[in-house]
C-alpha cells in the first residue's frame, strides 16, 4: 500500500481537495486502484450538524455517512463509493479512544496525546485504506490523504505528528508528502512572492514532514525564476515544484498536474511500476477533451437556484457540479443565477424593493428553476412564490428535498383547495399538515438521526419522464437526507387535482412519496432523495440533466431518440467540426479514464491497468434496477461520452445498427 499525504500552508481553501483528486485520477487514469481519506481537524463527529455557511455542504454517502464537502470530489473524480470511515475528525478519534480506555483496553495507562491519540489515528488510516471503494472489491493500491486546515494549526498539531511517526511505520518507499501551498502576488508590485511558500515548508520540515512534491497555486502562470527560487530554499529538485495557477474548468488541473511531470515525482518516492506502453498524456485525453467541452461551449442554458445559503456557492457544491455535468452533456455552457428566496417574499418588496424586483427578473429571465433542499422556515414561502411561477408559466422546474416539500405545498395551496397546508417543520400545530415529521428519524438527538444514505424508490407503473430518464428502469437508487416525508393521507386527494406521485419508498416502518410529477408541463419534477450526490462528469444526474434539457427545449427530442442527442445539434452548440470517428475516440477516453479497473477475467493486474489506458467505456449508474422485460440495446445504454452517442445515432439514422459503446 502507499500512502499520498496532502498538506495545505499559508491560506485554509486553497484547493487542496481538488488537487487531491486530481492526483488520484492521474493514477487511476494509469491503472491504479485509488481510494482517499479527508481528516477534518474539528471536535464534531461529523458535519451533519454544521450550518452551510461553516464548511460549505454536507455531503452524504452511500451508508448514511455525513461528511466534508472534499469527499464529493473525490467520488466524482475517481468514480468511487467512498464510506463515513473515510473522513476522520478530530471527535471521531478522541471518542474511539476515550470508548476504549472506558472499556479498560489501555490496562490502567495513562491515556496521552502520544502515543494514544496518534496510535488510533495511524491504525485508521491503515484500516480504511484497504477497504474496497470500487464495484469490483478490490483493495485499492494507493491511498490519499488531505489533512485538513494549514500547517501550524494547533488543532492539526496530533494529525502531523502521527503522520510523522506514519512515515516510518509504512516506510519512505510508501510515503510520500505533496504540500500545496499559495503564491501571492501583490498588485502594488505584480512580483510573485516566495516567501510565504518558503515559510511553510520551513514550518513543516520542523514538525518532521518533509515535502517530496510543492504544487505552488496561484492567480497567473508562475515564472522559471520564481520555481528555481522556490526549489533553493524549500530543498527540492526544481522537478518537485509544480505550479498550478487559476484556470476556468477544473476539469484541466489533471491535465496540468501531467504536463508538469506530476506523475514523475510520484513515481521516484513511492516507486511506482507502470505497465509498458502506458503514456500518462493519453491516458488524460479524456480529461482533456472535458476540460476543452466545458470551455468552448457557445450557447448557454439560464438555471435559476431559489435558496436560502446563496452567500456562500459552497453550500451547494454537488447541485451546481450536477447542473454543470448536465449541461456539459447537454453542450450548453450553464448560467446559474442564484436568487435568495428570501427577496422574492412580499416583505422584502416593503423593506427592500430594489433586492425583491431584482431578485424577480433574475427568476423571469431564467430558462429553467432549481429549489434545493434546506432546513428551517427562513425563505421558504419565496420558494414557494417561484415554484407557483414555473407551474402557471410553464417553466421547466426541479425541486429537491424540501424542493420537493414546497412544490407540494404551492399545489394543494392553489390548486387542490387547501389554502392552509404547511409543513410541521415550520408550523408545529398546522391545521393542514401536509408535510410531517418521521417519529422514527426523530429521537430527539439532532446528528446522524435524519432518514440517511442510499435507499431504494419504486416507480409505480404511471407514465412519468423521470423514468424515462432513468432508461426505463423499475427501481433506482439515490441517497436520502431528511426528516419530515408527504403525509400519505393526502396524497389521493392530490392526485385526483393533477399532481402525479409517480415513485414511492416501502421503508420497514411506512411508505414514502419519492417522486412527483406534473402531467402536461414542460419539467415538472420533485425528488425527495439528493441526485446531485452521484452525478458524475460523464453521467450526469438524471433530474439535473432532465431539468436542462427542459431549459434547452431538447427533452422531448432526447427521450424520443433512445436518450441521445443528434450530432447537428452539438455542432451547432460548440462550433466542433471534428470527424464522428474522432468525437467517438474522445468518448471513449473519457469513459475509460472514469471507469473502475478490474483484474476480472483472468487478467494480471498490469494488463488490466494497460487496458484501462484505452478502455472503451465502464459500467456505471445511478442505482438503477432495468425493467422486465429486457429492453432494446439503444434504451439500455447509458449517456458514457457525448460523441460515442453521436456516433451510435449517426449510424442508427443511416439504417444500420448501432454498436454498443
Amino acid at each position: 500500500m502507499k500512502y499520498i499525504l496532502v498538506t495545505g500552508g499559508v491560506i485554509s481553501g486553497i484547493g487542496k481537495g481538488v488537487i487531491a483528486s486530481s492526483i488520484g485520477a492521474i493514477l487511476k487514469g494509469v491503472g491504479f486502484r485509488v481510494t482517499s481519506i479527508k481528516i477534518d481537524p474539528y471536535i464534531n463527529i461529523d458535519a451533519g450538524t454544521f450550518s452551510p455557511y461553516e464548511h460549505g455542504e454536507v455531503f452524504v454517502l452511500d451508508d448514511g455517512g455525513e461528511v466534508d464537502l472534499d469527499l464529493g470530489n473525490y467520488e466524482r473524480f475517481l468514480d468511487v463509493t467512498l464510506h463515513k470511515d473515510n473522513n476522520i475528525t478530530t471527535g471521531k478519534i478522541y471518542q474511539q479512544v476515550i470508548n476504549h480506555e472506558r472499556e479498560g483496553q489501555y490496562l490502567g495507562k495513562t491515556v496521552q496525546v502520544i502515543p494514544h491519540i496518534t496510535d488510533a489515528i495511524m491504525n485508521w488510516v491503515e484500516r480504511v485504506a484497504r477497504r474496497p471503494v470500487d464495484p469490483e472489491g478490490l483493495e485499492p493500491e494507493i491511498c490519499i490523504i488531505e489533512l485538513g486546515g494549514t500547517i501550524g494549526d494547533i488543532e492539526g498539531m496530533p494529525f502531523v505528528e502521527a503522520f510523522r511517526q506514519f512515515q516510518f511505520r509504512v516506510g519512505r518507499g510508501n510515503f510520500c508528502c505533496a504540500h500545496v501551498s499559495l503564491v501571492p502576488q501583490p498588485s502594488s508590485t505584480g512580483e510573485q512572492k516566495t516567501k510565504p511558500t518558503q515559510a511553510s515548508v520551513r514550518e513543516l520540515r520542523g514538525l518532521g514532514l518533509y515535502a517530496d512534491l510543492i504544487v505552488c497555486r496561484s492567480e497567473k502562470p508562475i515564472g522559471a525564476e520564481v520555481k528555481l527560487k522556490l526549489s533553493n530554499f524549500c530543498h527540492v529538485a526544481p522537478h518537485q515544484v509544480i505550479c498550478l495557477h487559476d484556470v476556468k474548468s477544473l476539469y484541466r488541473v489533471p491535465v496540468m498536474l501531467t504536463e508538469e511531470r506530476c506523475l514523475d515525482v510520484l513515481q521516484e518516492c513511492l516507486h511506482l511500476r507502470l505497465p509498458a506502453g502506458v503514456r500518462p498524456r493519453r491516458c488524460m485525453a479524456g480529461w482533456r477533451d472535458l476540460a476543452e467541452r466545458a470551455t468552448h461551449v457557445r450557447r448557454t442554458v439560464t438555471i435559476a437556484l431559489v435558496g436560502k445559503y446563496t452567500s456562500l456557492q459552497d453550500s451547494y457544491a454537488s447541485v451546481i457540479k450536477a447542473l454543470q455535468h448536465a449541461a456539459l452533456l447537454a453542450s450548453r455552457q450553464l448560467d446559474l443565477q442564484f436568487v435568495q428566496s428570501e427577496h422574492l417574499e412580499e416583505a422584502c418588496k416593503l423593506s427592500d424593493p430594489v433586492r425583491y424586483h431584482e431578485a424577480w427578473r433574475h427568476l423571469c429571465r431564467a430558462d429553467g428553476l432549481l429549489v434545493p433542499g434546506g432546513f428551517g422556515h427562513r425563505g421558504v414561502e419565496g420558494k414557494v412564490m417561484a415554484i407557483q411561477w414555473a407551474r402557471v408559466n410553464a417553466k421547466p422546474f426541479l425541486g429537491v428535498c424540501l424542493g420537493m416539500q414546497a412544490a407540494v405545498i404551492e399545489y394543494a395551496r392553489h390548486v387542490a383547495g387547501l389554502p392552509d397546508a404547511q409543513s410541521t417543520e415550520f408550523v408545529k400545530d398546522a391545521t393542514t399538515p401536509l408535510i410531517i415529521d418521521m417519529p422514527e428519524h426523530n429521537p430527539g438527538q439532532m446528528g446522524g438521526t435524519m432518514r440517511l444514505g442510499r435507499r431504494a424508490t419504486t416507480f409505480r407503473g404511471q407514465p412519468s419522464v423521470l423514468q424515462q430518464l432513468y432508461g426505463g428502469a423499475t427501481r433506482v437508487d439515490e441517497r436520502h437526507r431528511h426528516r419530515y416525508e408527504v403525509n400519505p393521507r393526502y396524497v389521493p386527494l392530490l392526485e385526483q387535482h393533477g399532481l402525479h406521485f409517480v415513485g414511492q419508498a416501502e421503508d420497514k416502518e411506512a411508505t414514502r412519496m419519492e417522486i412527483v410529477e406534473l402531467p402536461k408541463h414542460p419539467y415538472f419534477v420533485g425528488v425527495q432523495f439528493h441526485p446531485e450526490y452521484l452525478t458524475r462528469p460523464t453521467r450526469p444526474s438524471p433530474p439535473y440533466l432532465g431539468l436542462v434539457l427542459a431549459a434547452c427545449g431538447k427533452l422531448t427530442s432526447y427521450l424520443s431518440k433512445g436518450r441521445r442527442l443528434s450530432p447537428r445539434y452539438r455542432r451547432e452548440s460548440t462550433g466542433d467540426t471534428s470527424s464522428d470517428e474522432e468525437l467517438a475516440e474522445l468518448g471513449q477516453a473519457v469513459a475509460g479514464c472514469m471507469a473502475p479497473l478490474t483484474e476480472a477475467s483472468g487478467k494480471t493486474p498490469e494488463v488490466a491497468r494497460d487496458a484501462a489506458a484505452t478502455a472503451a467505456g465502464g459500467e456505471g449508474s445511478h442505482g438503477v434496477t432495468p425493467p422486465a422485460p429486457a429492453v432494446s440495446g439503444a434504451e439500455e445504454e447509458e449517456a458514457v461520452g457525448a460523441a460515442g452517442a453521436e456516433k451510435a445515432e449517426d449510424k442508427s439514422e443511416d439504417g444500420g445498427n448501432a454498436p454498443a459503446v
